[in-house]
Formats: structure tokens, sequence, C-alpha cells
């Protein structure tokens, strides 16, 4: 398969927070697929091919007085991703008992430990929702559950899943390099009980789990969560990450529409991830 052309947005922003934040959040709506903060801003990549040249004019934040936010773009080759990655990507340990570490990092001894290779997908451990996600997981029981990992970017929630005990886990992305870079980790993870597909929530029709997970975006939530609830089984838990503490009121509201109730908030530099039973 041939690797796809990314286009590079540097962005430097100035005051760095909540800009940085703000930027990532509404670019992800707009289609960038994955982000690097840096110490002048965040570069933001998107396929060329999902590219336009009015893409940034919904970007509300570059038109607000109370940021100067300036901007470059560059094409950048598959490759020179990779080594973009690999020189700033550095090992995590989730509430100590979790390691995330690309193959060229040493071994952890930590009780569960995650070998990723993001590429250009979302999900190293390192943003917030992700690190969150985690903590989730590593705090409820997923012994003998069915799982569903909506939006799984680089796999690594589905595979923690799967180190967590679940019987049978599926993950799903829209995006076609997400689905090939986490069949990819999920090799490397050595899982047997993990299924990849590539689609939306279109898939999940006579689908049923006890557990999902959704670390995606405030608009796709609310658009695909009456598909989860239809889904989530009786006594079921639904993890729901990718959006600020801001947009407690109206998820919340939403889940509660289908019987849901919030169970648990962790929070994080104004991103949440909430865990609602049925």
């Amino acid at each position: 398969m041939k690797n796809p052309i990314y286009i590079a947005y540097y962005f430097k922003a100035n005051p760095l927070q909540p800009a940085v934040e703000i930027l990532i959040a509404e670019l992800g709506y707009a289609g960038f697929e994955s982000f690097v903060e840096t110490e002048e801003g965040v570069t933001a990549y998107i396929q060329k091919d999902d590219w336009n040249r009015s893409i940034l004019n919904d970007i509300q934040i570059l038109n607000s007085d109370e940021f100067q936010i300036t901007y470059t773009i560059e094409d950048i080759e598959q490759t020179n991703w990779n080594q973009e990655w690999e020189k700033n990507f550095s090992p995590i340990v989730v509430d100590g008992i979790c390691a995330v570490r690309a193959p060229f990092h040493e071994k952890f001894n930590t009780k569960y430990e995650i070998i990723i290779e993001p590429k250009m997908s979302f999900g190293t451990g390192h943003h917030e929702t992700t690190h969150m996600m985690i903590q989730h997981i590593l705090k409820n029981d997923f012994t003998n559950k069915s799982v569903l990992d909506m939006g799984c970017g680089t796999g690594i929630l589905a595979i923690l899943a799967e180190k967590k005990g679940a019987k049978k886990v599926e993950a799903i992305d829209v995006d076609n390099w997400c689905y090939i870079n986490s069949l990819e980790n999920v090799e490397r993870n050595n899982c047997k009980k993990i299924t990849v597909q590539e689609g939306d929530a279109s898939l999940l029709k006579n689908k049923n789990y006890d557990i999902i997970i959704a670390n995606i975006n405030r608009n796709i939530l609310l658009n695909d969560l009456e598909t989860y609830t239809k889904c989530l089984n009786k006594n079921g838990k639904l993890f729901l990450s990718g959006f600020y503490n801001s947009d407690i009121s109206v998820i919340e509201a939403e889940c509660n529409r289908y019987m849901l109730k919030l169970d648990e908030n962790f929070e994080k530099n104004n991103w949440v991830a909430l865990k609602f039973l049925n």
C-alpha cells in the first residue's frame, strides 16, 4: 500500500494556553488527524486527500482577538513523520502499572506494557484523553467482558482491554490509516481477541457489548450516542472522552435521555473522560 501524503500545519500561538487546546479541538472537528504540541504551539497533520484550501475557514480561534496565531504549511511524506515521532515520542507510565512505549524503547517492569508504533494515528497515551481512558480501564473490571473500542486510533485502548482480561474486543475506526496501524499494533502486542474493522457506527447494527469505549470528539459522540446505548448490555459501562469539561453538561444530558447515569469523571488540563452506567 502506498503511504499517504500528509500536509503539516505548524502553528505558533501566543498566549500558548488555552490557545493550543482550543486549536486542537477545532482542527479535530475539521478533519485533522494528529497533533504534536511544541514549545511555540502545535503541529497538526491532515491527509492531503482530505485537505482543501478552505480547511481553516471554520477555525474560529484564528479570528479571535484574544490570541495571536500564525502558521506555515508543508507537504510531508509518511517516512518523514516516522522520523519526527520517533524523535519526540517518549515512553510513559500510567498510575505506576501500565507502560506505553515504542518498539525501540527498553522494556518496562510494569504489570501492563503496551508497545505502540503510532505513525499518523491518534493514541500514544500522551494526550490527556487517552491517558485518562487508560486510567478508567485500569480501574475497572474487564474480565470476560465483551468490549467495543470506537475510534480506536492506534488500538491502544483495545489492547489494554484484552490485557485486562476482556474475552472479545472489537476496535473500529473510520480512518484507513488508523485501521492499518491498529492491525499492526494488535499483532505487535500478540493480542488474540481483538477484531479490527474500518468504518463508522453503522457497523454496530445488531451488536452487543458489556463495555463501550469511545474517545472521539463531542459532535461524533452526540451523533452516535443512541447507537451506543442500543448496543450496551444491561449493567454495562460506557466510557466517553475527546471533549472538554465545558461539554460535560451537554454530553450528560444526552446520556440521561437514554437512561445512562454519570458515575465517574476524570479531568486533566480541562479535558475530561466520563464513565456512565445503564
